[in-house]
């Protein structure tokens, strides 16, 4: 009998859940299903939902979370769950299993993107042979790194996003101070996303209300919760009705060329950033505008450096799922 792959790329706010068949080339998903995290206490329940209406047994199932994988267990920091491989493995149906890494399984992923799924951001890029590094902004920040081994890329999950937010400005610096009131830890996964956004919003309110838009600041700070706050903070901007909205997102975009330039020296990234999450492509035109590829560059000695490292940005949202159900056919399945 020939076996199922089931590849979920589980974020924060949604889980994808794909159906494959062990593929010659390119993937290609038999079945696929897309669900809101907050409704479940885990990944288990849906992977059972999933596989009940698929009517398929007998999977090897491989997830990304957005969470570091230690000892097999996950603890999702924006999610309130703690997801344990053998759990997973023992699942009804369910013939061996793999946890990853969100960014991780986005890393095994870029092998199969093609040319037209990538923008290039820095018109200097030179391509070279050499190590990756991996950024998405979402819900949160997540990073991975992509080692070279002088033939293929092996992708490594970090939890970089997660240190200590370091300003480079007064502007920076009361931003800084604005979050901790709110906060002990002030990270990059607190600023570059899309709570960070919306934080950046709520900041720049408060120095210069004369700006806001009031239909915007009433959508803003909705108590419902129902709207997605950030997308009307990076809608308004990119449509240029609110100036509060467009000063908002070129401070988070100059803050995450920041983080991408931190990430490429620390990982010495000569073969390429790459940009994805659910945020990143949405705001594209603001990316372009020049005060990503900025912050990016703005480090000093090692500003030459960083100059030729092509900058691309994702535009392909299943690259986690791909990358998941690669590692599932390389890893898990027989022969």
């Amino acid at each position: 009998m020939t076996p199922w792959i089931v590849a979920g790329d589980v974020g924060a706010t949604k889980a994808n859940l794909a159906l494959f068949r062990p593929w010659a080339g390119s993937p290609a998903p038999v079945r696929e299903e897309t669900y809101r995290s907050a409704d479940f206490t885990g990944p288990g329940p849906m992977v059972l939902d999933f596989m009940a209406r698929a009517k398929v047994e007998g999977v090897y199932l491989c997830l990304g979370l957005p969470g570091p994988v230690a000892g097999g267990v996950v603890r999702t920091p924006n999610l309130p769950w703690v997801v344990h491989l053998k759990d997973l493995a023992g699942l009804p149906g369910v013939e061996d299993a793999a946890l990853l890494n969100d960014l991780e399984a986005a890393g095994h992923g870029l092998a199969w993107l093609d040319p037209g799924s990538l923008v290039e951001l820095n018109p200097q890029a030179e391509e070279r042979a050499g190590n990756r590094a991996l950024l998405a902004a979402g819900t949160g920040l997540g990073e991975a790194i992509l080692f070279w081994d002088g033939t293929d890329w092996w992708p490594s999950a970090s939890e970089g996003s997660h240190v200590d937010f370091a300003p480079r400005n007064d502007e920076e610096m009361a931003l800084l101070r604005f979050m901790r009131e709110e906060m002990d830890h002030v990270s990059y996964d607190r600023v570059v996303s899309g709570p960070g956004l919306v934080m950046i919003y709520r900041f720049l309110r408060r120095r210069s209300p004369e700006l806001a838009v009031e239909e915007v600041a009433r959508r803003v700070t909705d108590p419902s919760g129902d709207l997605d706050q950030a997308a009307v903070i990076s809608r308004s901007a990119l449509e240029g009705t609110c100036p509060l909205c467009l000063g908002a997102l070129e401070m988070l975009v100059s803050l995450y060329g920041a983080e991408a330039g931190n990430l490429a020296l620390k990982s010495l990234a000569l073969g390429g950033v790459f940009l994805g999450g659910g945020i990143t492509p949405k705001i594209l035109p603001a990316l372009r505008t020049g005060r990503f590829l900025e912050g990016f560059l703005a480090k000093g000695r090692m500003a030459g450096l960083l100059a030729r490292i092509p900058i691309k940005v994702i535009l392909e949202p299943k690259t986690a799922l791909y990358g998941a159900a690669r590692f599932a056919l390389v890893n898990l399945v027989p022969g």
